[in-house]
């Protein structure tokens, strides 16, 4: 048996190429095992990864058996897949992949990595008796391979500016591409205050599906991180005011599940919810770790630098696709009175250290063991931000 990482990165498959044909195809072989649970669907430029983990942390206290399925993954192809916070085995990943690769290719169908997982994960949590999946889109949502799904719940995070050259030069048609997911008499999440409302809006419209709004949450970070709900304050473990967004959508999105889930579970569940490496703070080593790559996301960051971190002295290591909008990310955050160092990691499409702008001021990181120099001798806050994948090889080696 091959291992699921052989295949998974094998040239023909470690690609996008968006569409339903394929995934709808080896589904139908394997009896469509994504219509046999309830799904909440989650698209949007950014807070994807972090509403899907509250969802499921809550439905999780409530004693609900559920499926998670995010990308990309920091460590292991493994992390995209969980029931009940419980990641899928190596080796049931690997046998699940090999088969439905074999049974694939036995019918003409040339599967892409994504398009391999999202079966994978489908069938997965058929196998295992789930009642909800938490379902995160890849990219875009209208093509994108999770919406063969024909009935869901609705999420639409925040919209902004990312993958342009696929999903259009607009936020009107970038949240087109992303309301994609919304389903005929449907319910859909989303905020008034989206970029992209008004496209979403209509596209609901059209499909007779309903518009819920979330209620206005606010965040606190004082000796503990504080959610304000309803002028109650609950402990809540992510960082960020970004995430006020991403937990009333999270909280909408429940209530609208009426599943009369009582306020000590979402207590239990928002005190204990995680995400790694979304403003993940070490004290200890005085180090930030936040996987913003665009430009919407590296806003967040500066604003959350600025409201806790003002006169403190500050490290940057930096990486990132070439895909990606560096030069707007960096005009955020960029400050000549700080260091910043650029890591140039080992990835298909990744920046390198000469394509940089020569106005950004950047010393090149040539190993892990200079990382490691820096945070062991440097004292000043050390913020790793950029491509998840660079974050990722970063520190499954730290």
């Amino acid at each position: 048996m091959k291992k699921a990482s052989e295949i998974l990165t094998s040239h023909n498959k470690f690609h996008i190429n968006l569409g339903l044909e394929r995934i709808t195809q080896i589904l139908n072989l394997l009896d469509n095992p994504q219509d046999k649970y309830e799904i909440i669907h989650i698209a949007g430029t950014n807070g994807k990864g972090s509403t899907s983990k509250i969802i499921n942390e809550i439905l999780f206290q409530k004693g609900i058996k559920v499926g998670l399925f995010t990308s990309p993954h920091l460590f292991s192809y493994t992390e995209r897949i969980r029931v009940n916070s419980e990641q899928i085995s190596e080796y049931i990943f690997d046998k699940l992949v090999n088969e439905i690769d074999s049974l694939a290719k036995k019918n003409n169908i040339e599967l892409s990595e994504f398009e391999l997982i999202t079966a994978v994960g489908f069938y997965y949590f058929y196998i295992k008796k789930v009642q909800y999946v938490i379902l995160e889109v890849g990219l875009g949502g209208l093509y994108d391979a999770t919406n063969v799904v024909k009935k869901s719940t609705s999420i639409i995070t925040t919209i902004d500016f990312d993958h342009t050259e696929r999903l259009g030069k607009t936020i009107n048609e970038i949240a087109t591409q992303k309301a994609g997911i919304i389903k005929k008499n449907s319910k859909v999440i989303v905020a008034l205050d989206n970029q992209g409302f008004g496209a979403i809006e209509k596209i609901a419209k059209e499909k007779n599906s309903k518009i819920i709004n979330p209620a206005k949450i606010k965040i606190s970070f004082e000796d503990k991180n504080y959610a304000i709900i309803d002028n109650q304050k609950y402990e809540f473990n992510l960082l960020g005011n970004y995430q006020a967004k991403n937990l009333s959508l999270a909280l909408a999105c429940i209530n609208s599940l009426n599943l009369n889930i009582d306020d000590e579970t979402i207590k239990k569940a928002l005190k204990k919810v995680s995400w790694r490496f979304r403003l993940e703070y070490d004290k200890e080593k005085n180090i930030l770790i936040d996987a913003a790559h665009n430009p919407s996301g590296v806003q967040v960051l500066a604003d959350f630098l600025a409201d806790n971190f003002k006169n403190n002295k500050k490290i940057f290591i930096f990486g990132c696709l070439k895909n990606k909008d560096y030069k707007t990310m960096l005009d955020k955050i960029y400050n000549q009175e700080d260091d910043f160092y650029f890591y140039e990691f080992n990835y298909p499409n990744a920046l390198k250290y000469n394509e940089l702008d020569k106005k950004y001021n950047f010393k090149k990181l040539e190993n892990i063991e200079e990382i490691k120099k820096i945070i062991s001798q440097r004292k000043e806050l050390k913020i790793f931000f950029g491509s998840i994948y660079m974050l990722g090889k970063i520190f499954k080696e730290i």
